[in-house]
Order: C-alpha cells, then structure tokens, then sequence
C-alpha cells in the first residue's frame, strides 16, 4: 500500500493504540484518541479521569522516544475488510508553546469533544519514520 493510502485508512479510524517502552524494557500499551498532519500524529492528555496525572506514558517517552502507534479494523463477519497500519517514529511531550497548540488544533479539529474541551494536559508529538500496513 502507498503512503496516502495508508493515510486514508488512518482518517477513518477514531482510536488507536500506543506502545511505549518502560525503563525496564518491558512495552506498555494504552488506547488514544489521535490525529495527524503530514508530517506527525499527536495524542494529549485530556480531562477524563485518571488515576493520576503522572501518566506512564509521559515518562516512557522521556526516557525512550521510539514509540508505535497501531491503527486496526477487524471485522469478524467480513474478513475482506480487515487492515491495519502502523506508525513508528520519535515522540515528544509538550506542555505549552507552539508544538503543544498545534497538537491541540489537530485534535480539537477531528473530535467534537475536543472542540468542545479542549485538552489542557500534555500533548505527544511523534514524528513519523515509518509507516506501513496491511488491507485484505
């Protein structure tokens, strides 16, 4: 598949998943509400309830900035529509500035919610190094 087909695929989908390494080596995996531009994927921290604001992750990616991202579609009636695509690159958190705000409009632009409250939390940045995928 070409990369803007792999984009388009990734349009359509409203969750993802996101692997991060822990300083242990072990891989942590937690499901995210993204969008993406040309050249990067963001996620934030946002106002549903957590356990606590030090999340995992922010500390995953500080210590190991290779992060992946996986995107998927099963359906188990239909095994022709089935895909995935997967992002790899280096993440960033950003509290404030120019990448912070640019990560929020991203965001608040492909989800009503976000529209409607905007994530005040941390936002990841990845910068994409690769992207592949599969579409029956």
């Amino acid at each position: 598949m070409n990369e803007s087909e792999l984009l388009e695929l990734l349009s359509a989908a409203r969750v993802a998943t996101l692997a991060t390494i822990r300083t242990d080596g072990r891989v942590d995996l937690v499901p995210v509400t993204f969008a993406f531009d040309d050249r990067t994927v963001v996620t934030a921290i946002d106002h549903k309830k957590k356990s606590t604001t030090e999340l995992k992750r922010l500390e995953n990616i500080k210590q190991f900035p290779e992060v992946t991202l996986l995107v998927d579609r099963y359906n188990d009636d239909d095994w022709k529509q089935l895909w995935w695509v997967r992002i790899r690159g280096r993440a960033k958190v950003h509290q404030s500035g120019r990448e912070f705000d640019h990560a929020i409009d991203l965001l608040s632009d492909r989800y009503t919610q976000y529209a409607e409250k905007r994530p005040k939390g941390p936002a990841i940045v990845i910068e994409r190094t690769e992207l592949t995928g599969w579409k029956a």
